[in-house]
């Protein structure tokens, strides 16, 4: 089955539209990357999102544009996926949508929405649509996240190795094997998301992000304006446990730097919440005592904040997932396509340790194509691992 997994992350800057080829031979899914196709998010759009995200107040009228437009894009995406890297020949199209909120109190999640209307998807394609993937977790007292932990534990973390994996995107998340064996994730805390805010406020919103690291580089870590950072209370939250930019937005900074660093500069302020990711990512590596730290997501690119996850995770072994068979950009698009393989053939796409829900389940909605929804028969064997395999 060829399958495309489509995402926009939590810094809405580009759609990912993930094209591979899947099988399931016993109790082994075969994943074979076809292509990553990428799209910038028009500057408009990505505006309007802005507009509509925590702290910001937003309508019910902009809450339905947002989602049409989103879903007519993700369907253009899908459509140029499919023509480059599949022939036209794509069978299911996985689409995560955009993430406007995630509804967490306290140590629960109760709620989460992602926009991008999968009709428009399903129309512009022509093959059924799996969305809404996080919902159904929720309904079983699971946080609906980090749902790469799926793919990584099937990938990475059955070799007896102390192996982590870790994806850098807006927010961090990490999967490690507890002490039982038992699958355990949950999300660290930021990535670039602070970064990026800080970025967009300095240049009025003519840069996105610190590119490779650079003020980052130039700039000192402001030890007192670190240690308050460190001291927000979600990080005492046990495992699992999720977030998103409903805490981790752009007054989060401006708020905490009226209070401790009124004075500080943009590059000192961008080193300080680089050090601040690479400090969580490095006591989660210490916590679960790693010996291996495989990485991916967007953080991968900015040589500063790899630089430092590597010097504070010593001697702990710092990878790149690519090692494994699979871009880091690309990481997630591919996990969506592999979810959504998922839920056709009858299979769950969550591991219940992961996201603290009472049972795994089988994920997401399906929307019918332009034709008769024929889904392929329910595959009777579990998938225990997953094989990437070369193009």
């Amino acid at each position: 089955m060829i399958v495309i997994g489509l995402i926009s992350g939590t810094s809405y800057d580009a759609i990912d539209a993930a094209v591979a080829e899947i099988r399931q031979e016993e109790d082994t899914l075969v994943l074979r990357p076809l292509g990553l196709h990428g799209h910038d998010m028009p500057e408009r759009l990505r505006a309007e999102i802005a507009a509509a995200l925590p702290p910001h107040q937003t309508t019910l009228e902009e809450v339905c544009k947002l989602d049409t437009k989103i879903g007519q894009l993700f369907g253009e995406v899908a459509v140029a996926a499919n023509e480059h890297y599949a022939g036209g020949r794509a069978d299911l199209v996985v689409s995560h949508g955009q993430t406007v909120y995630h509804w967490v109190e306290g140590a629960h999640a109760l709620g989460t929405l992602q926009l991008g209307g999968a009709a428009w998807i399903a129309a512009a394609c022509g093959v059924p649509v799996v969305s809404d993937l996080r919902t159904r977790d929720i309904t079983v007292g699971g946080h609906a996240a980090p749902l790469a932990s799926t793919l990584d534990a099937l990938l990475l973390l059955h070799d007896g190795v102390r192996r982590g994996s870790v994806n850098l995107g807006g927010i961090s998340n990490i999967t490690v094997l507890g002490d039982q064996g038992e699958v355990v994730a949950y999300d660290i805390g930021p990535a670039s998301a602070l970064m990026d805010s800080v970025v967009v406020d300095a240049t009025d919103g003519a840069e996105r992000m610190d590119l490779d690291g650079a003020g980052a580089a130039r700039g000192v870590v402001d030890e007192r304006l670190l240690e308050h950072f460190l001291a927000e209370p979600y990080y005492g939250l046990p495992a699992p446990r999720s977030t998103g930019k409903e805490l981790f937005h752009a007054d989060y900074v401006r708020n905490s730097v009226q209070k401790f660093g009124a004075d500080i500069t943009t590059d000192d302020l961008l080193a300080t919440l680089t050090e601040l990711t690479a400090v969580l990512v490095a006591g989660a590596c210490t916590d679960h005592g790693l010996t291996e730290l495989v990485v991916a997501g967007g953080g991968v690119r900015n040589p500063t904040l790899m630089r430092r996850i590597q010097e504070l995770c010593a001697p702990v072994r710092v990878t790149s997932i690519d090692e494994y068979g699979l871009p880091p950009q690309a990481k997630e698009a591919y996990l969506f396509a592999m979810l959504g393989y998922l839920t056709v053939h009858g299979l769950p796409g969550t591991i219940a340790t992961a996201t603290g829900a009472r049972a795994a389940s089988i994920l997401g909605s399906i929307t019918p194509g332009t034709g008769p929804l024929v889904l392929p028969a329910p595959s009777t064997v579990a998938v225990q691992r997953l094989r990437i395999e070369a193009e």
